[in-house]
């Protein structure tokens, strides 16, 4: 389970600390996708900071269990959101989604198992 727990929470710090990046940085894609939510341009910082925690909270839950699990949780709710962002306005692209979404879900799982929180 170890190993597990490891591989994926790495994984999911690696893709959300790469989102966070590209929303801090001010990228285009995240700007094309709030566009496309319709939401306003002043939420990309906030949404890129979001992630960055997130990613964090995962490595500190190396330390810090509890933090992980929080921060697993917290980016779970994150792409519910981003799920409800996509289909108020119709789009149907949600593979990248998924991806994100799915990998969130496994660091919960992993980091609840591991750690025996129930």
């Amino acid at each position: 389970m170890f190993i597990a727990y490891v591989t994926v929470t790495i994984l999911a710090v690696l893709f959300n600390a790469t989102a966070a990046v590209t929303y801090l940085i001010g990228h285009d894609y995240p700007k094309a996708q709030l566009r496309m939510k319709r939401l306003p341009p002043s939420w990309r910082p906030v949404l890129g900071v979001l992630l960055a925690m997130g990613a964090v909270g995962l490595l500190a839950g190396f330390v810090a269990p509890l933090l992980g699990v929080l921060a697993a949780f917290g980016l779970v709710l994150y792409f519910v959101g981003a799920l409800i962002a996509h289909l108020r306005v119709g789009s149907r692209k949600l593979v990248g989604w998924a991806v994100f979404f799915a990998t969130a879900v496994a660091a919960l799982v992993v980091n609840l198992g591991y750690h025996g929180f129930s």
